[in-house]
């Protein structure tokens, strides 16, 4: 498989527009894509930065509980799951915006999710979307366990882990790498290098020369693409995603690409990086690259740009109006919701809670 195997091959991430917004001369990857197929690529890099701008916006009102931005990472995400079929099992972390809007589940319901309401996860798996996972780097395994059913049903669906470099610090990570490799898994493993851990760097996590070396270790091909290029993003998977379907077993994606925004809405990301590492990244837009690209060949006019906008109001007026008309949360569902029949422990937390909220009113 061209360009998956050779690791002299991994420094320079796999690129096919240029920060310029020009094409590269790389020549082992298509980007023959459809002019419609080239707008919609565009489309929805605008749209999920700006729900994502609209979701940040919410939680500092304090409509929502917390809310974890993927801005600077749109091409990442909208890249690796465009090129993916419907029935094709994507296992998320918190931050895949980008792929949420792909598989066309609601801003709405995303806004209960981040509300903390007991329905916000429903109809994912509708969608074939695993729930979000919050414990760092546990819903590999689940993609894995999930590729392997796909085995033995003889289906030919592929599943798609959604780490983080931090998640692959993270003991539950190793286990599904490995895991995969040696069961011959259709999972594909795409890693969003970020650059951070929450504040931690991603030298400081690993002592390899990258991320995407690690695969010869677990036995299965290594990529390193650049994450804020969605035309390479796109064609990475879309030839990983081919192999798996193919028997050719799992696939470790490495997306070099960076995190604008805090960690979560909880974090300051002044206390541990510098402005202007930040406007070094600013400069590699993703949004703004590919736009480049695309008036240089002629498939962005205004005509296009407008349709955006309009989709990308509308859809956020939508979330807005879903998230300020909900109804404010039943405390008790954070406890009676967890298990089938409440245990004695949480019933006697939910008691005490209920009673010092009592004594507020």
């Amino acid at each position: 498989m061209a360009g998956l195997s050779a690791l002299s091959e991994l420094d320079e991430p796999i690129q096919l527009v240029a920060p310029d917004g020009a094409p590269t001369p790389e020549s082992r990857y298509r980007r023959d894509l459809p002019p419609e197929t080239l707008a919609w690529l565009y489309e929805s890099m605008v749209v999920t930065r700006e729900l994502d701008t609209e979701f940040v916006n919410l939680q500092r009102q304090g409509e929502l509980a917390l809310f974890a931005s993927c801005r600077g990472q749109e091409a990442a995400q909208i890249g690796a799951a465009a090129c993916l079929r419907k029935t094709d099992w994507l296992f998320p972390q918190y931050r895949e915006l980008g792929a949420f809007l792909v598989r066309a589940i609601a801003p709405a319901q995303l806004g209960a999710l981040w509300r903390g309401r007991w329905h916000g996860g429903l109809g994912f798996t509708d969608r074939c979307v695993a729930p979000v996972s919050i414990p760092i780097g546990t819903h590999g395994l689940h993609a894995v366990g999930a590729a392997m059913a796909a085995q033995r049903l003889g289906e030919d669906s592929v599943t798609v882990a959604f780490l983080g470099d931090g998640a692959t610090s993270e003991g539950d990570a190793h286990e599904a790498l490995n895991l995969a490799a040696v069961f011959g898994a259709p999972c594909v493993f795409f890693v969003q290098n970020n650059q951070w851990a929450i504040s931690v760097p991603v030298e400081r996590q690993h002592a390899g020369p990258t991320l995407a070396h690690r695969a010869i270790g677990y036995g299965m091909p290594g990529v390193r693409v650049d994450g804020n290029d969605v035309l390479a993003c796109f064609a990475v998977m879309e030839q990983a995603a081919a192999r798996a379907r193919e028997g050719g077993g799992p696939t470790f994606i490495e997306a070099v690409t960076y995190r604008m925004g805090p960690h979560t809405t909880s974090d300051d990301p002044t206390r541990y990086r510098s402005d202007e590492e930040v406007e070094h990244w600013r400069a590699r837009d993703p949004i703004a690259r590919y736009r480049t690209y695309l008036e240089h060949t002629g498939v962005w006019t205004q005509r296009l740009e407008e349709r955006v906008a309009h989709r990308s109001q509308r859809l956020r007026a939508e979330l807005r109006d879903a998230v300020i008309t909900e109804p404010d949360i039943d405390i008790g569902e954070v406890f009676d919701t967890v298990y089938h029949d409440i245990t004695p422990d949480l019933a006697r937390q939910r008691d005490e809670l209920l009673a010092e909220l009592a004594k507020e009113a």
